[in-house]
Parts: structure tokens; C-alpha cells; sequence
């Protein structure tokens, strides 16, 4: 069952049947009126006669949230109290970091694809998916391609022993863990290169966690109007405007705050894209989970679902303010 943004079931329950028929009792049924029923009612208008209750006076039931937003906010504090210690720290630890959350959410990912039947190669993706993080920070973009070419042509070998049968299915499938997640380790190893790569990183995540409590708390208040029924139920117009201001206004000013000849019209521009990618995102993997039947990822974070119900909206954010920064400040 989906929830909408206020923490409602996307259905109504449905509505109890009540009987149009005659008032008069059912053929071969007792008469009321009869002498000696101990049940009989009095007459009409008897005021020692209990009402029959009105369905229509039972209390609403009371709403229930969706979830238990203090802890979902509690884990949201942890996750970025650990980015920014990994960050500001040392470098390479937050590399670190990165690399075990993309591998839970292969994990998280292969084993929703395991639902219906498709093996994903998943030892040869692993691997790539740490060498490709390792290689873009330690050699740039020749280190990204280089490391995402060669584990897709590990996937592509490492399938051939299991035989023809499915053996473009799963291959498929592997490619696709490649892309949507060794890629993308590789191109926030990219953010995180510079001198200036922990301000780079923490733009992009909080212009993206912007997209996420903007939208949330819009969504809920005001939310009326859906964005995208079919994909995603819970995602209204309202709340992604609300996305889309907070986003904004984050990125102008992080950009202008953080980053040396950063000015705000190009914070407030790489928050308009961030708004729209983070919101690609989750219908992307909306769509997945509908495909695959399922409704979250994983387990692992109380209140969030799995890591993967988590870096959808990463993921499809990262590459577009990788590019916009490096346009609007480059890197020294």
C-alpha cells in the first residue's frame, strides 16, 4: 500500500453497504409484532425504545501518519552527521563511505531484481563499483571511464559460464547496475576530487535533501493536485514547488557561502535543476518498484526503507550539478 504526502493510504477504505430494500420484514421471516417476543420492540415513537444507531453518527476514524517522523528524522540527522564528519575529516574516508552505501544498495537492488528471476552479475559489479570510485578520485575522468568500460566487460564475461539460456537478461541487468550505480560512485568521486571537494559534495547533497523536506512538508500541508498518479502517488504539484523554493534557496546560498567567485543566481540555478532530477529520480524508481512488485528497497533504515529508497534521488542529481558547478566554478 502507497501513502500519499500527508501519510494517508492512497485508497479509501470502502464505504459499508447498507440496505435500500423494503422496511417491512422478509418473507418467512418473524413478525416483530409478535405476542410473547421477548425481543419485540414497542411501538413507534415509544420513547423506551432504543434508536437504532445512524452509521452516519460513528466517530471518523482518527488519520494515522505514514510513518514515525520523529525517528525518520532521527536517522536523517545520523546519515548527514556521518557525511560531514567522513567529509571534513578526511577525505578519503568519506570515499569510503560512499563506496559501502553504493555496495548495500546493489546488494538492495540485485536482490529486488532476484524477485523475478533475473541474476544480475554481481561479484564483477561490486568490484567495478569500488574501482570506478577509487579510479575517477584518484585520476579524474580517464580513471572513470577506464574502470566503467572494464566492468562492463567483466559483466559481460563473467555471466558466459551459466549459459545462453537468460544470458541477456541478466547481462542486461548488470549493465544497468553499472550505470546506475558504478557510474554515479564515479562521478561523486569527481565532485569530491578538488581542493574544494567537501564544499562540492555537501552543495550537492543538501540541494538534494532540500528537494526531499521541501517536498515533503509542501506536499502535506497543501498538497491537492498529483503529479503522477500511475508512477507515484504520493507526489503532489504542490510539493514539488515546495521543492523547488527550498531547493533554491539552499543552492544560492551554499554556492555564494562556500565556494571561492560562487554567486547566488548560480546556487539558485543549479537548485532549479537539482529539483527537477531529485524528483526524476524517485518517479525512476517508483517506476522500478512497481515493475518489480515491491514497495521499498530494504529494511535498514527505520522510517526510510533501504539505502537505494535513499540515493534515488542522489543518484539522478549527482552528474547535472557535477556539470553545472564545473561550469559556473570550475575547479582550480
Amino acid at each position: 500500500m502507497e501513502l500519499d504526502e500527508t501519510g494517508e493510504p492512497s485508497g479509501s477504505p470502502a464505504e459499508p453497504h447498507v440496505s435500500s430494500g423494503p422496511s417491512g420484514p422478509a418473507e418467512g421471516a418473524p413478525s416483530p409484532s409478535r405476542a410473547g417476543d421477548a425481543h419485540s420492540p414497542g411501538p413507534p415513537g415509544d420513547a423506551s425504545s432504543p434508536a437504532a444507531p445512524d452509521p452516519g453518527d460513528a466517530p471518523a476514524p482518527k488519520k494515522k501518519l505514514g510513518r514515525n517522523l520523529p525517528v525518520a528524522v532521527g536517522v536523517g540527522v545520523l546519515l548527514g552527521g556521518l557525511v560531514l564528519v567522513s567529509l571534513y575529516t578526511v577525505k578519503e574516508i568519506f570515499l569510503g563511505v560512499l563506496a559501502a552505501f553504493l555496495l548495500i544498495g546493489l546488494h538492495e537492488l540485485n536482490g529486488a531484481f532476484a524477485t523475478r528471476g533475473i541474476r544480475g552479475p554481481l561479484i564483477p559489479v561490486a568490484a567495478g563499483t569500488v574501482a570506478t570510485a577509487a579510479a575517477s578520485y584518484a585520476w579524474g575522468p580517464t580513471g572513470l571511464v577506464a574502470a566503467a568500460a572494464l566492468t562492463i566487460l567483466g559483466v559481460l564475461v563473467w555471466r558466459m559460464p551459466q549459459g545462453a539460456d537468460g544470458y541477456v537478461r541478466d547481462a542486461t541487468a548488470g549493465l544497468f547496475l553499472v550505470g546506475y550505480l558504478a557510474v554515479m560512485g564515479g562521478i561523486a568521486a569527481l565532485l569530491l576530487r578538488p581542493d574544494d571537494g567537501d564544499d562540492r559534495i555537501v552543495v550537492f547533497v543538501a540541494v538534494t535533501v532540500a528537494s526531499d523536506i521541501g517536498g515533503f512538508f509542501a506536499g502535506s500541508f497543501f498538497g491537492r493536485h498529483k503529479l503522477a498518479p500511475s508512477i507515484s502517488p504520493k507526489k503532489t504539484w504542490e510539493g514539488v514547488t515546495g521543492s523547488a523554493i527550498a531547493c533554491m534557496a539552499v543552492g544560492a546560498w551554499l554556492v555564494w557561502w562556500l565556494l571561492d567567485d560562487g554567486h547566488l543566481w548560480q546556487g539558485a540555478v543549479i537548485g532549479a535543476a537539482a529539483v527537477v532530477t531529485a524528483t526524476v529520480g524517485d518517479l525512476v524508481e517508483s517506476m522500478i518498484k512497481r515493475d518489480l512488485g515491491i514497495k521499498d528497497m530494504g529494511t535498514l533504515l527505520p522510517e526510510h526503507g533501504g539505502v537505494m529508497d535513499r540515493l534515488d534521488s542522489l543518484i539522478a542529481t549527482l552528474p547535472v550539478v557535477w556539470l553545472l558547478l564545473e561550469l559556473f566554478v570550475p575547479a582550480k
